[in-house]
């Protein structure tokens, strides 16, 4: 049997932890400058989700009594793990790490859009959601209601950023997507040729989303950035537009709230 090798590392300097130095300005796009193109997993939580997910692991690091946390998580893995105190770990990353646990996978191979759409019931499609943390909290509502992938438009934040991973509590890692090729939104068309039907949520929609006959159908929910919202190009090509019922003075949600009520609008929880 495999063992995850746990070495003691003291030295924030020591080389072997290159892939956890200064997270804070790391953590981008492989195509971006001083990217490292890196999964990044803080916490006992999202390392296990990291550990079952599709990513390649390369190291584990982490304060002993984390690592006694995942030791049988660790036990059957042949990577290393490194062990270390609060202040050389803090050191290292830039920030002190509460969680007190962090580890490094490559990125898995990238998620063909065309086959993800065909073999979907609920599809989320994104367009222009930049901020980090609206993008890991919609993924998680993916997950927790039964969304199927997400299809990232033009504008959109690196699902894999840290920040996203974290807020996700790992479940970016377990739901698939990928990037809509092609010219947006144009590129609509590969969801529609899939056989969902696109629904656009709109602050402006004619329709409650109650009240769009989508429940129980293959349902692409296209979703915009919080604020500007969906384009009118991005409206133009959908289906439907939809909207969800507000109280008076009430304009518009958190789009991760609304993607939340969306989702479970169309009963994408339903097996």
């Amino acid at each position: 049997m495999t063992v995850a090798t746990i070495t003691v590392v003291s030295d924030p300097a020591d080389p072997r932890l290159d892939d956890y130095r200064d997270l804070t300005t790391a953590d981008r796009r492989p195509d971006r400058p001083g990217g490292r193109g890196l999964v990044i997993a803080e916490g006992v939580v999202v390392v296990r989700r990291l550990l079952d997910s599709p990513y390649p692991l390369r190291s584990v690091l982490g304060v002993p009594r984390r690592l006694d946390d995942l030791a049988a998580d660790l036990a059957h893995l042949d990577v290393p793990a490194y062990s270390t105190d609060a202040d050389t770990m803090a050191t290292t990353v830039g920030f002190h790490l509460n969680r007190g646990v962090l580890a490094v996978a490559d990125r898995a191979a990238p998620v063909d859009p065309v086959a993800l759409a065909r073999s979907v019931r609920t599809l989320a499609v994104l367009e222009g959601v930049g901020d980090h943390e609206n993008l890991g909290a919609l993924f998680r509502n993916a997950a927790a209601l039964g969304v199927d992938g997400v299809l990232l438009g033009p504008r959109c934040s690196d699902p894999l950023y840290r920040r996203s991973v974290r807020v996700s509590m790992g479940h970016v890692l377990r739901v698939p997507f990928a990037e809509l090729p092609g010219s947006w939104p144009a590129s609509l068309g590969l969801v529609r040729d899939a056989g969902l039907r696109v629904a656009a949520l709109t602050p402006s929609g004619s329709v409650p989303i109650v009240d769009a006959g989508l429940t129980g159908r293959r349902v692409a929910l296209l979703l915009g950035a919080e604020g500007p919202g969906l384009t009118p190009e991005a409206l133009a090509a959908a289906d439907v537009a939809v909207r969800i019922p507000m109280a008076s003075g009430v304009d518009s949600l958190n789009v991760a709230t609304a993607a939340a009520v969306a989702f479970h609008a169309v009963g994408a929880a339903v097996p």
